[in-house]
């Protein structure tokens, strides 16, 4: 049980059987009365969002949530199946679900699948993926003004900016938090 003086930025708890997260946070302790503890949530499974306000008496029941290391096999028409190492056991995900994530997971990628009452509700991916460029335009030798970038199509179809000396078919490791490259492979 989290008592309203718990309340922080990023705690997770359970509002009417569904888990939430605090993504801002402010107290308020006016000159009379309970102290107030005005929080923006977020519903980690439809992701919508509001504000609520709480007094310093408000208890919350902790969110049954539990974090596994899963690798990522494959993709049907809506689903994606995850499966756990240790038990072997399979777990689906709809791509709404995985969102932005599925541009950058291929086939046989480790992740971290958060489940809420055993149920798969969310992924992260690791901080590097490396993946092949599939589409590239060729480099001019002598274009070589700094900060200078292409677009280039990566083998899951997600398009970024990367140095002109990068070629079709390198590897590259792409930075899952920023969406950006990060440094070429060397195979």
């Amino acid at each position: 049980m989290y008592l309203a003086s718990d309340l922080r930025k990023g705690l997770k708890f359970e509002i009417d059987g569904e888990p939430y997260v605090i993504v801002d946070f402010e107290f308020k302790k006016p000159g009379k009365g309970q102290s107030l503890y005005k929080c923006k949530l977020k519903n980690m499974i439809t992701g919508t969002q509001f504000e609520r306000t709480y007094r310093s008496g408000d208890k919350f029941n902790k969110a049954d949530l539990e974090e596994q290391e899963m690798e990522y096999l494959y993709s049907d028409k809506d689903n994606c199946c995850f499966m756990n190492s240790s038990n072997y056991e399979q777990v689906f995900m709809t791509k709404d679900q995985l969102g932005d994530a599925l541009d950058l997971l291929k086939d046989n990628t480790v992740c971290t699948v958060l489940l809420f009452n055993g149920r798969p509700i969310g992924v992260t991916l690791p901080n590097f993926v490396n993946l092949r460029v599939v589409q590239s335009e060729p480099w001019a030798k002598g274009d070589t003004a700094t900060g200078s970038t292409k677009p280039a199509v990566l083998e899951t179809g997600f398009e970024l900016q990367v140095p002109p000396f990068i070629d079709e078919g390198q590897m590259i490791k792409v930075d899952t938090r920023t969406r950006e490259y990060s440094e070429r492979v060397n195979e």
